[in-house]
């Protein structure tokens, strides 16, 4: 579900992983007038950060104990954001309300990250929870369509992001990653578990090494949802580190699609490009 209009006279529950995008989305609901209240999860969430919002800790895993908590904050309205790695189902704290659902939760593990997330909304939904994307509940976190930097891709970079963008399309049943490299029309990378800043560190020592040759300020950091994937879960995500990453790497630019990306600290993201001189550009959907 994508464009729910939420009920302001109710919080919106965030079930906060790490960094800094649990915060920036409680930010814009309440710039809209709209309470959120935080779910954070036990080593992933920041405790300094998260002080300031109404919130709970949970742990991964603890269904019972966070449908009790939802349901005490009149939380109808639920989004999952922020970085988690993938617990082992050794790591998951069961309670009571985990074993109920065992056996759909296994088999919500036994997929990719977008498998996973998706599964556990669909067990919180059968509860009467609405999952709800960043689309529903922080629009403004989106990366509007067209370039936003002073430089702009030409027609080398051009051809190398539709080059990415049939690569990370054909990778989408795999439920693998979010994002390629691609120079003078070689995909030198793909995103995997390590992410997208693991990517751009291996590209960037790839060159280093010598074993990619082509010239600096070559290439194309491209960023896409997966084919088909709920987008209410799990979108690419981008800022500040992403341009140093990508500078370290030596690329021309970064693009990725508009509306379905979500961009943190973007004034500071969009500064650190044209310091680099790189491009960052939102592609259609």
């Amino acid at each position: 579900m994508t464009n729910a209009a939420l009920d302001p006279s109710s919080p919106v529950g965030i079930v906060a992983a790490g960094g800094v995008m649990p915060f920036a989305v409680a930010d814009s609901l309440i710039a809209r007038g709209i309470n959120p209240v935080l779910f954070a999860l036990k080593g992933a969430c920041d405790p300094v950060r998260v002080a300031r919002f109404r919130h709970h800790w949970i742990s991964v895993g603890q269904v019972g104990r966070a449908v009790k908590l939802f349901r005490s904050e009149n939380c109808r309205d639920l989004v999952f954001i922020g970085t988690l790695v993938r617990p082992a189902l050794s790591e998951i704290r069961l309670d009571w309300g985990t074993l109920r659902v065992l056996a759909r939760l296994w088999a919500a593990f036994r997929g990719g990250d977008d498998h996973l997330l998706s599964g556990i909304g669909r067990i919180l939904e059968q509860d009467g929870f609405r999952m709800v994307g960043i689309k529903d509940v922080a629009p403004d976190l989106l990366v509007p369509e067209g370039c936003l930097t002073r430089k702009a891709p030409d027609e080398s970079a051009a051809a190398d992001i539709a080059r990415g963008r049939d690569v990370l399309r054909a990778l989408s049943p795999f439920d693998i990653g979010q994002a390629a490299v691609v120079i003078d029309g070689h995909v030198v990378g793909v995103e995997d578990i390590e992410g997208t800043d693991g990517l751009l560190a291996r590209i960037a020592r790839l060159r280093d090494e010598g074993r990619i040759r082509a010239k600096a300020a070559r290439g194309v950091l491209v960023k896409a949802p997966k084919s088909g994937q709920d987008l209410r879960f799990d979108l690419p995500t981008i800022g500040p580190r992403t341009v140093e990453g990508a500078a370290k790497a030596r690329l021309a630019g970064i693009a990725i699609v508009a509306g379905n990306t979500i961009v943190v600290e973007p004034q500071a993201m969009i500064e650190a490009a044209d310091a680099a001189g790189l491009f960052v550009t939102g592609l259609p959907a």
